[in-house]
């Protein structure tokens, strides 16, 4: 038999005991109709809508649809949509997880693919689960089989497509971003789920209170959301309670679980979002990130490390002392870990996000490596080479330096940059915090160079 999302046996158990198997499982739609959210893919016409109502009527015509790439972070109804095309189609439905699959089982479905196709015109639907856990060998073996329609692949993935997935399968396939869940769109589901005969058919009810936490620590999360009414309706019904209350809903859930992959892209974009909200200087979405970061275990001298590029990039000579609260924070994290090092974290993290503002150390040095990477280098002013060797003398080098330290202020008029980038300015100082002490001595000093 077909490896299927649910086994004919799974089923035949499941009717005649629904409650072996869980509430996200027996809530999960059977028709396009049912899916919460994601409108914007199921308009008329739209691929999963085609690839539905197509496979439903046995051909999909001169323009079938086409292999599909479904993006989204967990729970929000990828498996679902898969799901409900293997309900509604006539074709052949195999389903492959990349957690157990390799390329041998690959070849074996798209061989059982062709064999069917032209043996009795049945047409192949292969689901591949978590696709980003393939290797490029593995999606390589994918290619002839989406490229000749051997197979309509529907893939789903967690992570940005454009990092884990080969470009000629992103090329073959219509690449489908599935939104995160609204809160009303999870204020549906769970209500249905309290109601229907498929999930808890009325046994319970869920006040106002209750709800509103379980869609705080769903957190977006629709297979969360769904676990966690099962684990409160269960302890309701354990105590004799028709109602599950705020209390017993805490209690059953202890905490929500955080939504971040330290090796995928919300790593990235979680420390992305703590770096713009300390430029920003929004030091409560400052702790937000920091604190979401930590609760998902991020090594903590990853967080030090970005603490330190930020206090040179975004805050500078506006606070020089940003720099050195930031390589000491990285000192102390490395000594002492975690728990206690989220403290220090945390410390250092305020202090940037409240400290001054300024970029122009870190523009000086990229328009600086602009010029010389054009070939704005040019030869080091003769008076400026080194005069200590034997000979150098004879060259030139050394002759008509003057030492500032025999000067009046230490300055002198002179030239110091090669001609070719010679009077040209790299750093503009702004009047944010101690940077305005700065701005106020570089315009001093260059019109001295300059002999002014």
């Amino acid at each position: 038999m077909e490896p299927d999302l649910f086994t004919a046996a799974a089923e035949g158990r499941q009717e005649k005991d629904p409650a072996s198997s869980p509430l996200a499982v027996r809530m999960r739609p059977r028709t396009l109709d049912e899916v919460v959210g994601q409108g914007h893919l199921l308009k008329p016409g739209s691929p999963m809508r085609r690839l539905v109502e197509r496979g439903a009527e046995g051909s999909g015509g001169p323009a079938g649809p086409s292999s599909v790439i479904l993006w989204g972070p967990p729970g929000i109804g990828k498996t679902t949509l898969a799901y409900v095309v293997s309900q509604a189609t006539n074709k052949r439905f195999v389903e492959l997880s990349a957690i157990t699959a390799g390329v041998k089982e690959v070849r074996a479905v798209i061989d059982g693919a062709r064999r069917a196709s032209g043996g009795y015109g049945k047409e192949t639907v292969l689901f591949l689960d978590e696709i980003h856990r393939f290797s490029k060998a593995q999606q390589d073996s994918l290619l002839p089989a989406v490229e000749n329609r051997w197979v309509t692949l529907i893939a789903a993935t967690t992570e940005n497509p454009y990092f884990s997935i080969i470009s000629p399968l992103l090329s073959r396939s219509l690449l489908l971003t599935l939104q995160a869940l609204t809160d009303d769109d999870l204020r549906g589901l769970i209500r249905r789920a309290l109601t229907d005969e498929r999930g808890l058919g009325g046994a319970v009810t869920l006040p106002e209170e209750a709800e509103a936490h379980l869609l705080r620590i769903a957190g977006g999360d629709a297979r969360r959301a769904l676990t966690a009414l099962e684990a409160g309706a269960g302890s309701a019904i354990a105590k004799g309670e028709d109602e599950i209350t705020l209390e017993t809903l805490e209690g059953a859930v202890d905490r929500a679980a955080v939504k971040y992959d330290r090796d995928g892209d919300q790593h990235y974009d979680v420390a992305s979002a703590l770096i713009k909200s300390i430029r920003g200087s929004d030091v409560d979405a400052t702790l937000h990130y920091l604190a979401r970061m930590i609760e998902a275990g991020e090594d903590p001298r990853f967080i030090a490390r970005r603490l330190m590029i930020s206090a040179s990039e975004d805050i500078g000579l506006a606070d020089p002392t940003a720099l050195q609260t930031a390589v000491a924070g990285a000192q102390a994290v490395a000594m002492i870990g975690f728990p206690e090092a989220r403290i220090t974290l945390s410390q250092v993290a305020v202090a940037l996000a409240l400290a001054p503002k300024s970029n122009a150390a870190y523009l000086a040095i990229d328009a600086a490596l602009a010029d010389v990477r054009a070939g704005l280098a040019g030869p080091v002013p003769a008076h400026l080479r080194d005069s200590h060797y034997k000979g150098a003398q004879k060259l030139g080098h050394g002759q008509g330096y003057v030492y500032p330290h025999d000067e009046p202020g230490g300055i002198t008029a002179q030239q110091y940059a090669p001609d070719s980038v010679h009077g040209k300015v790299y750093y503009e100082p702004t009047r944010h915090g101690a940077e305005a002490r700065y701005a106020d001595v570089v315009e001093r000093v260059r019109a001295r160079l300059r002999g002014e």
